[in-house]
């Protein structure tokens, strides 16, 4: 905790609380534009009417924006595995092999090694967003961040004192999420996990998104969200599913594979997912077993992490590998069916089940109690995550202490850079009134 307690020389805790945007910043919407290159073209317009529709959506839509933002702020030189895009959304419950419930974080796209302030930076940000979305008090989004930091800093202390095999084995549980809620709360989120624990996913999914069509089982066309590809024969097309495949199976351990050979090809469909990833190549395949029993697979593109102009190149050549490698140091566990390939028109990408038990957290009903407890529960995350992905948790101590300093720090840039992204959200109004950027509306 020494090699910590010396970094604040160098780095002044206090200087966390800024943001400031000077001359030199890149403008956004050029930045959010050279992201387009490559996407799907007609699906771009979709990604900015989500990011249209509020600064919070913006800020969950611009990971890429931040990131550059982030790159001129003050760290330490402590370097862990982050996340990438760590707001609050891109956490939640979701299913181990073993199917029991887990709260942790849920994406990895843009997940590179880096220092660890971005991704406390960007998670107390969007609680301040959130917050004035909802329509609370100023002071409320700021107490979330503050309640976030501050749980990040004590959960780290407490992980500083475990060993390395303890914080491997830890894990945020369902029965922890309801100790921390309200008791007025307990009712709801038992119900939500006992329905996500009890079936399984694919078969729960399989009934709106699939069914019998012209005497052969289909995924359902729901465009321009959902719908199948006509610019390749079907016998093209198959065979490029299964060249996916096969690649795919290759990165999965010997009895992973055993299972996924269980399970016979019969769709597959592109579907728009998220915010930022609008646009970019999602495809999802439904496979069956000798039973007819479902297993929807996601095959998900893997663009280079919008961190690496500034923290570095992935020492992993594969994207998809990339994200596969950090969601396995990151997380307490991960889906049986994680792994990487090349699939349909030759982009890199990942795979896993669709909608695995997720339980998405509520944030838009989130009053300002329930903001801060999920922004403790959130910043508990987070402390567990980089103690087991980096074993940085001494030095980080020993740097943050036992004192508010850097939580109230960490509550005011919050408050700083959610102003500007109130304004990077304003510019791009601005923007589509001018017709400079074309955007759909989705009901």
């Amino acid at each position: 905790m020494a090699a910590g307690k010396a970094l604040r020389e160098k780095t002044h805790r206090q200087t966390h609380a800024t943001f400031v945007r000077d001359e030199t910043r890149v403008d956004p919407l050029a930045i959010l534009r050279a992201g387009d290159a490559g996407r799907i073209e007609h699906l771009v317009p979709i990604r900015y009417g989500r990011m249209l529709q509020s600064p919070f959506t913006f800020y969950r839509g611009s990971a890429s924006v931040m990131a550059a933002d982030l790159a001129g702020t003050p760290v330490t030189g402590v370097n862990v595995q982050i996340c990438g895009d760590c707001h609050l959304m891109n956490f939640g419950g979701f299913a181990t092999p073993e199917r029991n419930i887990l709260f942790d974080m849920n994406d990895f796209d843009e997940t590179l090694r880096g220092p660890w302030e971005w991704d406390i930076k960007r998670l107390v940000a969007s609680f301040v967003l959130a917050a004035r979305s909802n329509g609370l008090k100023e002071s409320n989004g700021r107490d979330a961040a503050v309640a976030c930091a501050r749980s990040y800093r004590k959960h780290l202390h407490a992980y500083s004192e475990m060993s390395p095999l303890e914080i491997w084995y830890s894990r945020i549980t369902a029965a922890d999420v309801l100790d921390l809620a309200p008791r007025s709360e307990r009712t709801r989120l038992e119900a939500r996990i006992a329905k996500a624990s009890a079936a399984n996913s694919s078969e729960m999914v399989y009934p709106e998104m699939a069914g019998m069509a012209g005497g052969r089982i289909r995924i359902h066309d729901a465009p321009p969200l959902i719908y199948h590809l006509t610019d390749l024969s079907a016998e093209v097309l198959s065979d490029r599913i299964n060249a996916g495949l096969e690649a795919y199976r290759a990165t999965l351990a010997e009895d992973r594979r055993e299972l996924l050979d269980r399970y016979r090809l019969v769709d597959g469909a592109m579907k728009v997912v998220g915010i930022g990833s609008v646009g970019t190549f999602c495809y999802v395949t439904l496979m069956m077993s000798a039973t007819n029993d479902p297993l929807f697979l996601q095959w998900k593109e893997a663009r280079p992490s919008v961190l690496e102009p500034f923290a570095g190149k992935s020492t992993y050549a594969h994207s998809g590998q990339r994200v596969v490698m950090g969601q396995r140091l990151m997380q307490p566990a991960t889906d049986v069916f994680l792994g990487w390939t090349t699939g349909v028109e030759g982009r890199v990408g990942y795979v896993r089940q669709l909608r695995d038990a997720k339980i998405k957290p509520l944030v838009e009903t989130m009053d300002s109690t329930l903001l801060t407890l999920y922004g403790e529960l959130c910043g508990w995350v987070l402390a567990r995550a980089h103690s087991k992905a980096g074993n940085i948790q001494m030095t980080i101590t020993g740097y943050l202490g036992t004192s508010d300093k850097c939580d109230d720090a960490m509550g005011d840039f919050a408050v700083a850079y959610a102003d500007q992204a109130e304004r990077d959200h304003a510019a791009l109004k601005a923007a589509v009134r001018a017709g400079e950027i074309t955007v759909v509306t989705e009901d």
